[in-house]
């Protein structure tokens, strides 16, 4: 029976290394079966016409559905079946484009034995992922991809720990496998993720959060200084730019510059923005459709708080670092 008091002999830190010393080593026998195995069932699942199903029992099942939900959005169309439903009606769920991934540490989980026949019933490709390639299901696999380890991290030897993990490295290799042969980007990847901030941050453009219109920050070249300040402080972005035409760019005015007038003791009220204004002919610009991400990247780089949006000479917008934090990117 287990005890509920802790021996003062015991030592969580050892134990705790001691699982990853194991695990470690179980992890690095993989190598050797990253092999003719391996490259086959990419081929076969880079090639497939329809989705990847995964199954799998008990742990082999929660390292299954993660390896589907990493199929799904790295690129490779999967979805996880649990094999006992399968064997009451979910197997319909199977198409006869699908390839089937099966995974079970024994090579002989009973669910996923009695689907089998079906399977190659309907010539559905079946690629199995066992530490026992002379198992049953390594012995009916079309293509058998070996995850053996040594030793469990259990001390019983009873609870999947070194195997499991095992299994899931085996699997990222599969899927990054696939994901450098499609070419996969990030803009790919952000497709699959729409909702969260890294969505936000791979599929936001410039042009979606800068201001525009009336809302820019602007005076003309003729404006007085005093004209400036007031734009500043009616537009609060801490800037304004300045255009010589209608919005062909010569230069900004920014409450940095501010300080630097006042420092000159400069009169306020008597001189002319053209006279102060920092010039822009090489400043810093981004284009409207620039990732918001990239532009934020830029900001942090030169330790500044504002772009210009624009093509060429011709600005379009302005982007400020509040912006970003508004659009969930900081």
């Amino acid at each position: 029976m287990s005890q509920n008091k802790l021996s003062l002999a015991f030592d969580f830190i050892t134990a705790g290394k001691q699982v990853l010393a194991i695990e470690q080593a179980g992890l690095a026998q993989l190598d050797q079966y990253i092999n003719s195995d391996f490259r086959r069932a990419c081929e076969m699942l880079f090639n497939c016409n329809g989705k990847v199903v995964v199954m799998g029992m008990g742990k082999s099942g929660h390292i299954g559905r993660k390896l589907a939900a990493t199929f799904a959005s790295t690129g490779t169309p999967a979805f996880f079946v649990h094999p006992s439903e399968a064997n009451h009606g979910d197997l319909g769920m199977v198409s006869l484009q699908d390839i089937v991934i099966a995974m079970s540490n024994s090579g002989e989980s009973h669910e996923i034995l009695a689907l089998i026949p079906v399977l190659k019933h309907l010539r559905i490709p079946l690629i199995c992922m066992t530490g026992k390639p002379d198992s049953t299901m390594g012995k009916a696999a079309d293509i058998h991809i070996c995850v053996r380890v040594s030793e469990e991290a259990c001390p019983l030897g009873l609870a999947p720990t070194t195997s499991s993990t095992a299994a899931l490295v085996m699997g990222d290799a599969l899927a990054v496998a696939l994901l450098k042969a499609r070419g996969f980007t990030t803009d790919d990847f952000a497709l699959s993720h729409p909702g969260g901030a890294l969505g936000r941050k791979l599929l936001l453009r410039v042009s979606d959060i800068m201001h525009s219109g009336d809302n820019i920050p602007l005076i003309s070249r003729t404006a007085s200084l005093r004209d400036a300040i007031i734009e500043i402080i009616r537009k609060n972005l801490g800037m304004t730019v300045i255009c010589d035409r209608p919005n062909i760019i010569a230069g900004i005015f920014t409450d940095v510059d501010l300080r630097r007038v006042v420092d000159m003791g400069i009169d306020l009220n008597q001189a002319r923005i053209a006279d102060v204004m920092t010039m822009t002919t090489s400043g810093i610009r981004i284009p409207p459709d620039t990732l918001a991400v990239e532009a934020l990247n830029v900001m942090q780089a030169r330790n500044i708080t504002v772009l210009l949006v624009a093509q060429g000479d011709h600005l379009i917008g302005v982007v400020h670092m509040h912006d970003m934090l508004h659009a969930g990117l900081i």
